[in-house]
């Protein structure tokens, strides 16, 4: 379960969006970017398995889509 999630906004302009995000999955801090298509691109560690990976990815980019995109 991922824990402590926290996103920031880096740029936002007609071209692109990008965001920077943080949080903790099985007592491992994971940082990245998160970019307007959906790619991310990972900061730290840099040894993520392709299993958590995968796990990772889709968690985050549905986290993006509740925070970012939708009204609340």
């Amino acid at each position: 379960m991922i824990s402590h999630f926290n996103y920031k906004e880096i740029k936002n302009n007609l071209i692109n969006q990008e965001w920077s995000f943080s949080f903790f999955y099985q007592q491992k801090r994971y940082t990245g970017k998160y970019y307007k298509d959906g790619s991310i691109k990972w900061t730290s560690p840099e040894d993520i398995n392709e299993e958590d990976r995968k796990f990772l990815e889709t968690a985050i980019h549905d986290l993006m889509l509740y925070h970012v995109y939708e009204d609340h």
